[in-house]
Parts: C-alpha cells; structure tokens; sequence
C-alpha cells in the first residue's frame, strides 16, 4: 500500500504555489534560526518583535523568490541553473532587508519593524542560500530514490571525464526516468585518473576487467568524448566487447536538441561509428544554386544509392524530379515514401537504360538538365558468370545515357562509379572502368558536362556485407568471409550521396573525384564487430567461416589506377584523380565494337575484348585468367 501510495505520488507535479509556500517557509524558519546564532544560542532577543517581522519577511522573500522564477521550477529536476536562481532570490531578499533598514534607522528610528540588525541579516542570507538548496536538492534525491524502486537499474561507466563527461552524467542524474545509474569515470588522462568527480572514481581502461565489472555489476559504458579519434573509438569498443559490455555514444554537440544532451540521445554504437575514420561533412551553400528549379533524372532511383541522392535533392528547390529504375518494386517503395511525405513533382518512369529510344523519349518529355546515372550491375560473382550483362548494362547503358544527355544538352552528367574499378580484376569493376573511360570521352563534344565519382563499399547497401552479416546471424551463423586478409574502405550511404552532390556542384567537366576514405577496414574485424554489436560472442555464440576468395574478388581495393595521382580540392577529403592520357579517337571506337556483342557471344570472347581496352584489368581467382597469360 505504501508502495502503491509513493508511486502515484511520484506521478505528480506540485503546483508553484505550493513551491514558492515551502521555500518561504523555509525563510521564515531561518530568519529565526539567525537570531538564535547571533545570540549564541542564548534567547537574549525580544520574541514579539521577531513575530512582528516574520510578516514582512516573509511579503519580501516572497517578491524576491518570484522575481527570479525559483517557485517555477520542477523540484524533482533541481539543475545548476535552479541553484543559481535560488542564490539570486536569496541576495535580492537580503539587499532588499538592508536597504528598509538603513531607511528606517534615517526616517522612522530604530524601534521599527523594519529594522533588523546586520549580522542576523547576513547570517539569513548565508542560512537561506545552504537551506533551500539543500531542501531542493534534498527532495531530488528522495524523489529519485522513490522510483528507482520502480525500474531496473542499470551501473554503467563515463568514458571521458571532461566537460562532455559531465553534462552527460548532469543528463543521466536528472532523467529520473533513465535507469542508469553512473558508477564511475574512465579516461586517458594520466592527471584524471585516481581522482574524484562527484565523488566518483575516474579509472583508467586498463583497471576494467572481468572482476571489477562483477564488483561495481556494470553493464554498460557510454563513450562521451567529442571529436573522438574513429582509430581510437575502435580501440576502445573492441577492448569492451570483448568484456561483454555495451557500448554506448554521445552524440556530437552541434546535435544536441537546443544545446542540451538527453538521455534519449545517447544510443549504442554502431558500425557507421567504427568506419576507422572521420565522417566527411559537406557544407556548401552553392549546391542550393545547383539544383535550384532545375528538373533533375536519376537513374538507378531505385536502388540504395540511387534512392538516396533522390531523397538529398527532394530537399532541394527542384523544378521537377524524374525517377527512373527497371525495378519496378523497388521504384514503387521510393515513390510512395515520397508521396507520404507529401512531396510533389516527383515522377517514377520504369525504364531500361539499354534501350536508347525510351531514354531519348524520356528525356525528350522532361527535358532535364542534369543527370545522375546510378543505373549499373554490381555484384561481382553475378558479373563474373554474366559478362554479356556486365556490358549492355555498364558499358552500353551508359553510353546511351550519356549520348542522350549530350544530344539534349544536358547541364551536368555525374556518373557513380566504384573503386573496384581502380587497376580491375573482375568484369564489374573493369565495365565501369570503361564507362569511366568513356564519359571522359566525351569531354568537350558539347554542351554537357561529365563528372565522374568513384568510392568504396557503401554501408548499408543492397548486397553489401552489412545487410549480409545481418541475416547470418539473424539465422545463429556462421558469418561467411571470403579470406581473413580482406580489406576494403567503407562510408555510409548519406555520406556517399554527398559526396556525389558536392562532385556535381565542383566539378567543370571531365574530372573523376575521390575520396578520401582513411584507413581501410578489414572484413574479419568487421564481422566480429557486428557479433559483438548484436550481444552475442564470436566463436561461443556465432563463428566466422573463410569460405575463399570469389571469383574476380581482389585482397585490397585502391582508388587510383596505376600511371594516376591526385590533385587537391577546396575540400580536404575530395581530390580529383588525374587520370593518364587516352587516345580518346581509339577508345571510342574499341568501345563502339564491345557495346555491338550479341547475347550468343563466348564469355572468353568478351572478356578478352575487354582486356584488349583495359590492359590493366588481370584477372583474379578467375576463369578469365588464361587471357591473361597470353599478354
């Protein structure tokens, strides 16, 4: 019963009335209680006149009190910022005190209500600062005790003892609602460590193990260090996964809801925080001038990139947006996300980028005046056994678009193309290198501009290893890896999409844009990551397979070619590949040939066509590596 009766209790709000009631009642107490200190104890004060002043006392601690807002404050949420209201309040009733009784003594005498001696005065301020404080912060704390009751707690540990470290834990101590108890700090800091802070230790990583999380029963480790090197934040999870603990992140300020952390804005890490780099931010207010009432097409809407340069631009003052895709599912999904969002101006066209009339017919309704062309194959086994696919898709879908654009003076052309297209050992990667070439082609032939962006994996993507390793353990595993080497560089789909927009505001024409990714990620690290990720244990729970290199699959990715170097942008992470010479007259023509193949033509056959326009392309773990030994 009591239990019930504290709960509901808890539920409720006191009105400030009743606040600002309790804290003047707190005043009047303490006026007394100045008298009796100044008096050393001793009742050697007349009590009447005490009486007498206790009225007026409490008339102007009341105005006081309501002249900062301290009554409007909720108590159970007592912050710095009620502290320092109450301070405030407390000086204001005191000057106020002082000054009726320097008046008094010049116009009424000294036997006047009005006049109170100044050590009790001063003594009520020092009193009324260290009592109401203390009551609020008081009722806080049993407030907090109460519906701890109720919920589960959580001991978790601050990584980071500076000034994040502290608003976070400030966030944590007043959502009484949270469930987290904070047990201690950690932090690199040699200076810090062995200290106190809200008399709770700051340890070093090294001191966490299995026998202090029994003792202190941690369960998690929120990470509240802004600007935090990715290598490092790396460092760190993998040293707490492998103790079984959650892992949790601050977000950066500049995302904190109006300047201040919650609690609900500190989620657990993700893959996309453990990329080993720093998260490329792009802000460019050219790129509104851009696509400012311009009727943009995108091919490949569809799909995970596609789709989302869809949704930057949807923010954007466009004229119209065209959505064209030959998955008519998926087209169907990213039409009716934009209509919920009631956007408007947005049509979905299922077409086939290889068949040239229905593009000119498009582009001919519309009439747009830029184009991304996202539209490609890009599973490597696929294309290995599909290389006819591989180039009606890659090679001659691109043409077409690009043709089309030219001959209806299109603005800007941007082609999303790969790193796997960098030196190539597999068909995919060799297809979009030609496209690549080809584009380059076509530089100065008219109007239009051809802009080429190349990065590595996208997280996240359809048929990437995210969304693979997802269903593998969804299914209890094992997690497949085609060889414990593999590496590759890695960036979240917004990031590549910006990339790709800020490529379309930069670029003059025939440039090929990079990125630069940092650090590749190794594959294998990347699966124990996500085992740990999902609560689970690698090998206990769930193990890794190396089932061998696939067909075409290089070790590394690069993103220069062999004969190719980099020069700099206005933005630190996007260089342009200054890619070697071409007898563009030659290519155009090898090119021509490829894109006339008919379905019936030998794999070898197009492959060794291939190899003929790329000398660079050597197959891997391939079929088509006997074309390479006759080189």
């Amino acid at each position: 019963m009591l239990v019930d009766f504290l709960h509901k209790i808890s539920q409720r709000y006191a009105s400030k009335w009743l606040v600002l009631l309790f804290d003047v009642s707190i005043v009047v107490a303490m006026f007394f209680l100045a008298y009796v200190i100044r008096y050393n104890f001793q009742f050697d004060f007349d009590i009447l006149l005490i009486l007498q002043q206790i009225p007026y006392v409490a008339v102007v601690a009341a105005i006081s009190l309501i002249a900062v807002g301290s009554h409007k404050g909720v108590v159970r949420f007592t912050g710095f910022k009620d502290i320092v209201n109450v301070i405030i309040g407390a000086n204001i009733l005191a000057t106020i005190l002082i000054c009726f009784t320097f008046l008094s003594r010049k116009f009424l005498g000294d036997d006047t209500l009005f006049n109170i001696s100044g050590s009790v005065i001063y003594i009520h301020l020092l009193l009324n600062i260290l009592f109401l404080i203390g009551a609020k912060l008081f009722i806080k704390s049993l407030y907090n005790q109460i519906t701890q009751d109720f919920k589960t707690i959580s001991n978790v540990l601050i990584f980071g003892a500076g000034n994040s470290g502290m608003l976070t834990y400030d966030a944590i101590q007043n959502d009484t609602k949270s469930g987290l108890e904070v047990v201690g700090f950690i932090d690199d800091d040699e200076r810090k460590i062995g200290k106190k802070i809200n008399l709770l230790k700051v340890h070093n990583i090294n001191e966490i193990d299995e026998k202090f999380i029994k003792k202190h029963k941690v369960e998690d480790v929120i990470i509240s260090i802004q600007n935090i090197d990715p290598t490092r934040l790396l460092q760190i999870t993998g040293n707490l996964f492998a103790l079984g603990l959650k892992v949790k992140i601050v977000p950066p300020v500049q995302s904190w809801i109006d300047g201040d952390l919650s609690v609900g804005q500190i989620k657990e890490v993700k893959i996309e925080d453990l990329l080993g780099r720093d998260p490329i931010n792009i802000k460019n207010p050219d790129l509104e001038e851009q696509y400012d009432n311009k009727v943009i097409l995108i091919t490949g809407a569809a799909g995970s990139i596609g789709s989302e340069i869809c949704r930057k631009i949807s923010l954007y003052n466009y004229k119209k947006l065209i959505l064209v895709d030959n998955a008519e599912s998926a087209l169907y999904d990213i039409q009716q996300e934009f209509r919920q969002q009631g956007l408007t101006n947005i049509d979905a066209i299922v077409a086939d980028v290889r068949n040239k009339s229905r593009i000119d017919q498009i582009f001919n309704q519309y009439k747009p005046k830029m184009v991304f062309h996202a539209a490609a194959y890009k599973h490597v086994p696929l294309m290995e056994n599909n290389p006819y696919e591989a180039v009606s898709v890659n090679i001659g879908g691109t043409k077409n678009v690009a043709d089309i654009a030219v001959k209806h003076s299109v603005d800007k052309f941007v082609l999303i193309s790969t790193d796997k297209a960098v030196n190539p050992t597999n068909v995919m990667g060799a297809t979009k290198r030609i496209a690549e070439l080809y584009v380059t082609c076509l530089k100065g032939k008219g109007h239009t501009k051809f802009i080429t962006t190349r990065f590595g994996n996208v997280l996240g993507s359809n048929g990437s290893v995210i969304p693979l390793f997802k269903k593998q353990i969804e299914k209890g595993g094992p997690l497949t890896v085609t060889h414990k080497d593999i590496t590759r560089y890695f960036m979240t789909i917004p990031e590549a999409c910006q990339l790709v927009l800020e490529a379309a505001a930069m670029g003059n024409g025939g440039e090929i844009f990079v990125f630069d990714m940092g650090e590749p990620i190794k594959i294998f690290s990347l699966a124990t990551n996500m085992i740990i990720l999902s609560g689970l244990r690698y090998p206990e729970d769930i193990d890794i397979k190396i089932t061998g290199l696939r067909p075409g699959e290089k070790i590394y990715e690069e993103l220069l070619a062999d004969g190719e170097n980099t020069k700099k942008t206005y933005h630190e992470k996007i260089m342009i590949a200054k890619s070697r010479r071409v007898d563009i007259d030659e290519v155009e023509k090898q090119i021509n040939k490829l894109t006339t193949i008919k379905t019936l033509t030998q794999p070898l056959e197009i492959v060794s066509l291939i190899k003929h326009l790329i000398p660079e392309y050597i197959s891997n773990n391939s079929t088509y590596e006997v074309l390479d030994t006759k080189k």
